[in-house]
């Protein structure tokens, strides 16, 4: 995620992702491999293909889109925590923006790569409810974990 919060473009002629970070897909591959992948339906596709070593589930809303074989497809977020219930490994959701705002509600934790730029870009990740979540460690990526306060 950028400074600014952008994560990708969609716009026509623009990159999906509106920078290149050396070593930042050495470290995707290092930290999803072995795990479950959730992604939208325009994430999968902008990649193209499932990716070597890992589970992937497409969420979309389109009954009709059809993946390509050793990919799984839900159409509601339930749906998909429940195909990945059982696989080995976490589930780690790659996006995209809207994927994201739907799974902050029952995610644990967050690992973010900050990006030290402001790009252009009409996609921006979910704002970060405030209180709930903690910075617990800083390596060449942030882990959040989500904050689980104590009701009396």
């Amino acid at each position: 995620m950028a400074r600014n919060g952008v994560i990708g473009d969609t716009r026509p002629g623009h990159p999906d992702i509106p920078w290149r970070l050396p070593g930042e897909q050495a470290q995707f591959k290092e930290l999803t491999l072995g795990h479950v992948l959730l992604m939208g339906r325009a994430t999968f596709e902008t990649i193209g293909r499932p990716l070597p070593g890992r589970t992937t589930v497409v969420l979309t809303r389109d009954r009709d889109w059809r993946a390509p074989e050793g990919v799984l497809v839900a159409h509601t977020l339930e749906e998909a925590l429940a195909l990945a219930d059982g696989l080995p490994g976490e589930v780690m959701v790659v996006g995209g923006a809207q994927v994201y705002a739907a799974a902050m509600a029952v995610a644990d934790a967050q690992v973010l790569t900050e990006v030290p730029l402001e790009p252009d870009g009409d996609v921006r990740y979910p704002d970060v409810p405030a209180g709930e979540w903690v910075e617990v460690a800083r390596e060449r990526f942030e882990h959040w974990e989500r904050v689980r306060l104590e009701r009396r």
